[in-house]
This record gives structure tokens, sequence and C-alpha cells, in this order.
């Protein structure tokens, strides 16, 4: 199987296919998605959250970012690696924000970029696209601007910032994003939005109507204990099985039940006569 390109995601959307995207921020984690055939591995600054214990993703550095891509390429050979911009990365100069991202397919070995925000990103995505950078857009709730929004709100509910979202999407598809991330847009103007633009839409608590879906790989594992979205499906309930296996091994080795004999390397009883 060849590695998943951006040419295959609007192919699939042309085709009517749904994309598959998750994240993953560790090399155990990215062998498994990518061997179960997700399109896309997003290396999200939503380890802010799952990885470091931030209460927003707004701590997380370039450095982070840099650290953890690197480890999810190493386990990483189909999927489409995608490297998320963290806070500031961006935003204090275009110039920064081309090194930045450079710095996640050089450092990084990602084969493209994500950065939140619409018509005023424009300048700055066509910049790092002029450095041959694949980009993709991610628009609605966008969690770096969280004490912007007074907090994790749904987007675009009333006629001005459904217009606003609307006019966001337009302007990532002419700068030449590969793909826009929607993220808590009510289902119906998520799937507006899907029909108006040519490149491929990754809902995340947007509805079915988006050409594709992710979520955060913690969140559907059931592997994070704190907050879980109304969005998130949770294929697998990990959290209370860990545990108990974590509280079953404290008590065997507490007994004397672990290591048991198969457990142990043996070694040839003349060998400890010697030793004295």
């Amino acid at each position: 199987m060849s590695r998943v390109t951006t040419t295959l995601l609007r192919e699939k959307k042309a085709r009517k296919e749904k994309i598959t995207m998750l994240t993953a921020y560790d090399y155990s984690t990215a062998v498994m998605v990518d061997q179960a055939g997700i399109d896309v591995i997003l290396v999200g600054d939503s380890l802010g959250n799952v990885v470091l214990g931030y209460e927003t993703t707004l701590p997380v550095t370039m450095d982070d970012m840099i650290h953890h891509t690197r480890a999810v390429a190493r386990g990483t050979k189909n999927s489409l690696l995608v490297g998320d911009m963290p806070f500031l990365s961006y935003h204090i100069s275009i110039p920064e924000a081309v090194r930045n991202a450079g710095r996640f397919i050089q450092e990084g070995g990602a084969q493209a970029v994500k950065l939140e925000g619409g018509e005023e990103r424009v300048e700055t995505i066509k910049a790092v696209l002029d450095a041959q950078i694949p980009v993709m857009g991610h628009i609605g709730l966008t969690p770096q601007s969280v004490h912007q929004f007074g907090g994790f709100k749904v987007q675009g509910k009333d006629v001005e910032t459904a217009r606003k979202l609307v006019r966001d999407a337009k302007a990532l598809e002419a700068a030449g994003v590969f793909a826009i991330v929607l993220e808590c847009v009510p289902a119906a103007l998520a799937e507006r939005i899907t029909a108006e633009v040519s490149v491929p839409t990754i809902g995340i608590g947007a509805g079915p109507g988006c050409d594709g879906q992710v979520l955060v790989i913690n969140d559907m594992l059931g592997l994070y204990g704190g907050f879980t979205p109304k969005f998130v499906k949770k294929y697998a309930n990990l959290n209370p099985l860990i545990l108990e296996a974590l509280r079953q091994y404290k008590e065997e080795v507490e007994s004397g039940a672990f290591p048991a004999a198969e457990h142990c390397f043996a070694i040839n009883e003349e060998v400890l006569e010697k030793l004295y």
C-alpha cells in the first residue's frame, strides 16, 4: 500500500468516499492507526490535554510538537501525516510561520501541516504553500481561540457567524488548502459548506455531511479520564481495563505471585556453586 496523499483525499471527495482521520502522539499508537488503514494521522496540539496534562492547548510549544511528530513519523508508513501548528507558531509573522511549518517537514517527518483560522490566515497559508508545504485548514471551534470565544462553544449557530464560516471556508479553498477541519459546527451548516467547496471537509462535532471525520484517539478509545465532548463516540472503554490490570499487577507483586517461574531465567547450578 502506498502512502495516502493530498491528491488522493481530493479524489475520495470526488468519488464520495469518506475520509478517516485520527490523532496519534507516539510511535506505538501510530503503528496501530497506520495498520488500521486510517487515511490521515494528525499529531494534534490536543496532546497538551491528553498527553501533557494542560487544561488547554495553549501551552504547547513547537519543540513539544516536533518531538511527538518525530515519534509518530517513525511508526507511520501509509497514512498521510499532518503536524498541528501550535499557538503562536504562525501568529507573530509570516516568515516565522513558514520556518515553523518547515520544521514539521524537515525535522518532524510530516507531509503537511494544519493551522487554525479563516480569512485572517489566508496570507500566512499562501506563504506556507509557496514553500511547497501542504496546508490543512481548521475553522469553527478553534481551540487556540478558546479565550476569545469565551469557552468551548458550538460555532455558526446564528446568521452572522454562519455566514462567516462559509466565507472562511471559501477563503481557505481559494488560498489552496487541501482540506478543512470543521469543528463543533451545526450539522446542516457543515453539510452546506461541504457542498460549496471543492476541497474535502473533515468533521469533528460537525455531523455526517462532512467528507470525513476525525477524533482524538484517547477519547474514542476511552483512555482519557477527563471531560468527554458530546460528539465523541467511544469505540472502546480502555480506562477501566487498564486500571484493573494495574491493580492486579500491584496485588501480585505484593503477594509474591509475580514473577512466577515462567517469567524467570534459569542458571546452571554448577555456576552458582563456583561463585564462592
